[in-house]
């Protein structure tokens, strides 16, 4: 199935993101870059707040947001009420973010995981259904504050 996917970072994630932008088109995805275009220091939330909001308002079925860590994405895309951005370092913990959590937002620390690593990653995020049942009275309680 072919998704309309937003993707974005900072500086520290440019690299990766390019790789994903071509991984995403040959599988056929509508892919959005929300920047940053090109490897010069920038500051993650300018890139990360435009994403988010539009995951949130239902624009785009996923996110992947790319850094050096994953953190500084993470952390301020899961800011929005409707999303739920994982950091996933194995392609494990992708597959559980989508099957228990339904994350919306793969983030990836590209300076923890190899090229082949976050794109395996990527693609089992993006082939792997949430599970509902006792996960969704959970995932329902995630926005709750």
């Amino acid at each position: 199935m072919a998704y309309k996917i937003a993707i974005g970072g900072d500086h520290a994630g440019f690299t990766y993101k390019n790789l994903l932008k071509d991984l995403l088109a040959e599988g056929g995805h509508e892919v959005k870059d929300f920047g940053p275009f090109s490897d010069a220091s920038v500051d993650y939330p300018d890139h990360v707040h435009p994403l988010a909001k539009a995951i949130e308002e239902g624009e785009f079925d996923y996110g992947i947001l790319i850094c050096g860590s994953g953190n500084g994405v993470a952390m301020t895309a899961n800011k929005y009420r409707k999303v739920r951005a994982a950091l996933c370092w194995l392609p494990e913990i992708a597959k559980l973010a989508r099957e228990h959590n339904d994350a919306n937002i793969l983030c990836i620390p590209a300076r923890f995981v190899s090229e082949a690593e976050a794109a395996e990653m990527t693609r089992i995020f993006l082939n792997t259904k949430f599970e509902g049942g006792r996960h969704q009275n959970r995932v329902n309680k995630i926005a709750d504050c």
